[in-house]
């Protein structure tokens, strides 16, 4: 392993997923990165970020719900398996610092992690 400025990014994005989930991501991680998972569109493997989250606390709802999806894309874009493909974090501080973000793409119970994976890929901080 080569140590850059994106193993400093890699770490955001963990601590991130860490509060999100109120766990540390380990194993899952793993699993969103692998190509099959990326690729599938099988039900099994379309994990509902709602599932993801912290248990503890109620689901978010309204304008907090769609901050935690906004947050949820920039981890998991910070946490993408290849160090070249992650933002730098100037970019990932750019985005936490706008005033206005996008709304959600869908109603958040059926918003899955491959969907931000996918949607991380194609927004300004890819």
């Amino acid at each position: 392993m080569r140590v850059t400025e994106k193993c400093d990014v890699y770490s955001f994005g963990v601590v991130v997923m860490e509060i999100l989930m109120g766990k540390h991501p380990g194993e899952f991680l793993s699993t969103l990165s692998s190509k099959k998972y990326l690729s599938s569109t099988e039900e099994e493997a379309q994990v509902v970020l709602k599932e993801v989250l912290d248990q503890r606390l109620p689901p978010p709802t309204g304008q907090l719900a769609e901050e935690v999806v906004f947050t949820m894309t920039i981890a998991l874009a910070c946490t993408r398996a290849a160090p070249e493909s992650r933002p730098i974090m100037r970019a990932v501080a750019q985005e936490l610092s706008a005033t206005t973000h996008a709304s959600l793409p869908l109603p958040f119970g059926i918003i899955t992690m491959n969907k931000l994976s996918l949607q991380g890929s194609t927004n300004s901080v890819s």
